[in-house]
């Protein structure tokens, strides 16, 4: 097995030890637990025979450091090249509802449960374990998304499932540029937010709404309908 690929680029001498003993092995990467509005998308992915050989596919990239353009182009073959991938969701309201470290456990489960195959071992990203005790063995690596191959597959498709839902979002939600910024802060997005409040997708809990939305109280907690109403102020 050829644990570190020619060229820069992610390896796999994080999972050879575990599939060289027959392990399943999984990487794990969660992408929109930052952003105001949208889901948070965790991505899961198990890489298939051809990529445990060595031979990787055009694009096995940690996601930010691929524009939208190119991990469109490369999602289909990273896909293809897995033998089982998957996403788990949960939505703007779960995160409010459950505050962001549960709803990070529970679009997890989700990913795993739709995964269609058992994990022995899962690669997360980061120094936070919101996998157990769905698998029986979890590590945990910083930057494994640059470094190691199952990860950073994982993060190019949740990135790029999320990135198409919410261009499609901003077909109904016209006032936060949402094609544009994927629900994260910038110069427009905040314009929205100042000028016609949180929509039904942002994260109203969020303390950012203190600053980027003009209204207080009760108000501030209501939601608009799929159209982008103003706020009924009562």
């Amino acid at each position: 097995m050829n644990a570190q690929r020619s060229g820069a680029g992610p390896g796999l001498h994080l999972e050879s030890p575990y599939l060289n003993n027959g392990l399943v092995v999984a990487g794990v990467d969660e992408v929109g637990k930052g952003s105001w509005a949208g889901p948070l998308v965790v991505g899961v992915a198990v890489l298939g025979p051809k990529v445990v050989s060595g031979e990787f596919p055009d694009g096995m990239r940690d996601s930010k450091a691929l524009t939208e353009r190119v991990r469109e182009r490369v999602f289909d073959g990273i896909g293809a090249a897995c033998s089982s991938w998957s996403t788990g969701w949960a939505s703007a309201q779960e995160c409010d509802e459950l505050g962001m470290s549960e709803a990070q456990r529970l679009a997890c489960g989700r990913a795993f449960g739709s995964l269609g195959v058992s994990v022995d071992v899962a690669i997360v990203d980061g120094r936070w374990n919101f996998v157990s005790p769905l698998v029986d063995e979890v590590v945990m690596q910083v930057k494994a998304d640059r470094e190691c191959a199952s990860v950073a597959a994982a993060s190019v498709l949740a990135k790029v499932s999320r990135d198409r839902h919410m261009r499609q979002l901003a077909d109904h939600h016209v006032h936060w540029s949402f094609a544009s910024n994927k629900g994260y802060p910038c110069v427009q997005h905040r314009a929205g937010l100042h000028a016609w409040g949180p929509s039904v997708e942002h994260r109203t809990s969020w303390v950012f709404m203190d600053n980027q939305v003009p209204w207080t109280g009760s108000a501030r907690r209501q939601r608009l309908g799929d159209q982008g109403s103003l706020f009924s102020l009562m």
